[in-house]
Parts: structure tokens; C-alpha cells; sequence
């Protein structure tokens, strides 16, 4: 697998402007950006599954996945956990603040092989928002695809953000929304336990499904030797990985998984060009 070239767009940084800021939850928010200069605006472009490397001046830069729709018109959306220096300088921000902005990088999700089949979402953790965009893009184009599958675990019920949007999902067409968590709590009103027991409730199509996840991947292995056991071909298997991202061009190494970097050759990746270090200590 070759590792694409930069380009002059995703080298440097360009200037960003703070549009909307969403708080999701004490922890998450959501930032609505937009390039100052018109010519970055109509060069600029990404598929779901895709991230920006975000700039901030003076305390470094971060890998952050784009959770917009593609066709949105010279907007963007990136929601973020605080997770250390950087993203907590980025939570300080406000509207009207200014970032730089390096992407879009790496490979996105399969969307054009999975239109005509069912897409099976199945995500663990605070780590969904890779999934976010491929979800909006479905919905989006709902003609295009076969029965949506939403499947989120967390790890307590407080950790679930996006209630009401998961409800409003839940409510379209062909659309199927499984919630649990491995600690339910006082007034939980879905599944408790691990993310494999909503499987049979999703009444999967082996040979007609396309399966998509993210999270902790001791939960996405998981995920996988189920979907095998149920007959979903391995290449029908799509996983996207976190690593330490720091260039997003392939040439810093910190990513490196086997032969791949996962900043260009993934972060989504199929089942079969990983399976061989998926889980393996040190890769």
C-alpha cells in the first residue's frame, strides 16, 4: 500500500474561524470552523471517516475527526473530548477565535461500496465521532443505502451523549437504534452489558451487510469475532484506528502499524490488512 503525497493544502496550517461552539457535554464539545481565506474554502474537501490536524498557536496540534457532512458548503464540524494541553486550549476557545487547520487526511469509510447494502454501525466509548459523519452521510442520501443499524455501548449510562440525537434517529425509516451500557445506573431505560449483546436484536443480513466501527479495540475485536461467527465475510469488516498521530503525512513514524501508517493508509482501515497485528502488544 503506497502512502499519498501531501499536497500544500495539509503541509501547513491555514486560518480557521470559530463559526458555532457547541458544549455536548461537560467533557465534549463541538466546533463549527471555517477558512478565512476563499481560496483554502473552495480547495478544501473530505469524506467521512477522514480528520484535520487543528493548530493552536503556542500549545501544539491534535488529530480530529470531521463529523460534518462532505456537501456542507464552506463549513465544518469537529467535536472534541478534553483530553490533554491541546484540547483543553481548544475548549477555552470562543466564536469568532482563530486556529490552524491542516487536512484532510488519511482514508475515509467505504461509502461507495456500501451503497445497496444494510450499514451496521457499531461503536464503544466516548470515541464515536468518526462514526458521526458516516451516519449523517447515509441519512443524508438515505435512498442510496439498504436498513441503518446504530449500535453504541458505554461504559457507564453517563458517559451516552447525543440522547436526543439518537432518538431522532431511532424515529426515521429503516433505521435502528441499540443502546447499552456495562453500568446502567438508576433510570437507564436500554441494554446493560457489553456492545455483542444487541447483536441479535439487529437481525443482521450476513451476506447483504457492511459492518463500521470505532472505539477501544479490545471492543472492535470483539465486535469482529462475532460478525465472523454470524458469516459476514471479512472484507465486509471496516474499523477505524486511533494511533499517535502527529504529521498526518506518513513521515513522522509515531502511527506506524506494521507496514501501514495509519495517518494515510487508514485511519479506516479493512479487517483484512490489519488482522494479522490487530491486538498484537507494541504494533
Amino acid at each position: 500500500m503506497t502512502v499519498p503525497q501531501p499536497t500544500s493544502l495539509n503541509m501547513l496550517p491555514h486560518e480557521a474561524e470559530i463559526v458555532e461552539r457547541i458544549q455536548e457535554s461537560p467533557t465534549i464539545f463541538t466546533l463549527r470552523l471555517r477558512f478565512t481565506e476563499p481560496e483554502v474554502n473552495k480547495a478544501y474537501g473530505f469524506m467521512p471517516g477522514q480528520f484535520n490536524m487543528l493548530y493552536l498557536h503556542g500549545v501544539g496540534e491534535v488529530p480530529i475527526s470531521i463529523v460534518s457532512d462532505p456537501e456542507d458548503e464552506h463549513m465544518y464540524d469537529h467535536t472534541i473530548r478534553i483530553v490533554g494541553r491541546v484540547t483543553r486550549g481548544l475548549a477555552a476557545l470562543k466564536v469568532g477565535d482563530r486556529l490552524g487547520v491542516r487536512g484532510a487526511f488519511g482514508r475515509g469509510w467505504p461509502v461507495k461500496e456500501a451503497e445497496g447494502r444494510d450499514v451496521i454501525i457499531a461503536t464503544g466509548g466516548l470515541g464515536c465521532a468518526p462514526v458521526v459523519s458516516v451516519i449523517n452521510y447515509v441519512l443524508r442520501r438515505r435512498a442510496r443505502y439498504g436498513r441503518l443499524v446504530i449500535m453504541q455501548g458505554v461504559k457507564h449510562a453517563a458517559d451516552l451523549i447525543w440522547r436526543k440525537r439518537y432518538e431522532e434517529w431511532a424515529a426515521l425509516p429503516d433505521t435502528q437504534v441499540l443502546l447499552t451500557a456495562d453500568q446502567g445506573g438508576q433510570g437507564w431505560p436500554f441494554r446493560v452489558g457489553h456492545i455483542p449483546i444487541l447483536f441479535d436484536e439487529a437481525h443482521i443480513d450476513p451476506h447483504k451487510s457492511i459492518v463500521m466501527m470505532c472505539g477501544p479495540e479490545g471492543m472492535m475485536r470483539a465486535v469482529i469475532a462475532d460478525m465472523l461467527k454470524r458469516g459476514v465475510p471479512e472484507e465486509s469488516l471496516w474499523l477505524s484506528m486511533e494511533r499517535n498521530m502527529q504529521c498526518g503525512a506518513g513521515r513522522c513514524g509515531h502511527c506506524q502499524h506494521g507496514g501501514n501508517f495509519v495517518c494515510q493508509d487508514g485511519p479506516v482501515f479493512c479487517y483484512p490488512e490489519v488482522k494479522e497485528l490487530l491486538g498484537v502488544k507494541g504494533f
